[in-house]
């Protein structure tokens, strides 16, 4: 009878991007999961900037990033977590984009200026593509100054061992 090493059995099946990244997909989208709940209660106003439970929503999850990438001993903890914020900025995109109607309170945002013209429903799509773009970039941003953090922590700790 023959017994494999589950690390080793594990590290087989694993492809290039896993092994890079030091988890499966699946747990890069959990992670990410984990900030969508401040993007719907923002967006139905049921919390509110500057109060400690927002703060908790805004920095909780990224908090739960650097320590996850830390405490496993991801090989890149900062493209881990660049991962992990680009699929955060994807689920920020859609949530907003799905509460649109209820974020903006029925009243679609207006061009002004040489722009005022412009037809509403290429207005629409302005907006929703530069609140897109907005969503992905903001996400990236977040992944790459949490995975700035966590590569610096496991420099120290790794010193340190």
């Amino acid at each position: 009878m023959t017994q494999y090493s589950h690390s080793s059995d594990a590290h087989q099946r694993s492809g290039p991007a896993q092994r890079r990244l030091g988890l499966p997909f699946v747990a890069l989208v959990g992670l990410a999961l984990l900030a969508v709940p401040r993007v719907v209660l923002h967006d139905l106003d049921l919390i509110a900037e500057g109060t400690l439970l927002n703060a908790v929503f805004v920095f909780g999850p990224a908090i739960v990033w650097i320590v996850v990438v830390w405490a496993l001993r991801v090989p890149n903890p900062f493209l881990t977590l660049v991962v992990v914020g680009a699929l955060y900025g994807i689920f920020l995109a859609l949530g907003h984009q799905l509460l649109w109607n209820v974020n903006t309170g029925g009243t679609q945002p207006q061009l002004g200026g040489n722009l005022s013209d412009v037809d509403p429903v290429l207005e629409s799509v302005i907006f929703r593509v530069f609140a897109t773009i907005s969503s992905l970039f903001t996400g990236v941003i977040v992944g790459a100054i949490s995975g700035l953090v966590a590569w610096g922590l496991s420099a120290i700790t790794r010193r340190a061992r």
